[in-house]
């Protein structure tokens, strides 16, 4: 009976740990730990490869740009502003002319036509 518990017991300790960090096989060689200067370095080349390859996006996006103003499809497809009326400018100027003295003729910002 004591034979059989001291068995047990021998297995428990024979177990390993779940915690434990496995090893690494024997063809793998343990990586070595990176320092805090090495992974800055690391990532400066990354943001250095990021932005080559930003500014060769942003060089297309110009040169595209510049096809569009050149060949007038730059503003093509918007809505044109109506010319204003005679009111319309009364009413700016009038806004203008008035603008903090209390006397605005056109408060509601409508033109108004006076007979």
């Amino acid at each position: 009976m004591e034979n059989e518990k001291k068995k047990e017991e021998g297995k428990e300790q024979e177990k390993p740990e779940e915690n434990a960090p496995s090893k690494p096989d024997e063809g793998e060689q343990p990586a070595a730990k990176k320092t805090i200067v090495d992974e800055a370095n690391d990532s400066a080349v990354r943001l250095e490869k990021a932005n080559e390859v930003k500014k060769e996006l942003l060089d297309r996006e110009e040169a595209l740009e510049a096809k569009k103003i050149l060949g007038g499809r730059a503003n093509a497809g918007q809505a044109a502003k109506p010319p204003k009326t005679e009111d319309e400018k009364w009413a700016e100027d009038a806004k203008k002319r008035y603008a903090g003295t209390g006397m605005d003729p056109t408060p509601d910002d409508t033109p108004t036509t006076y007979g």
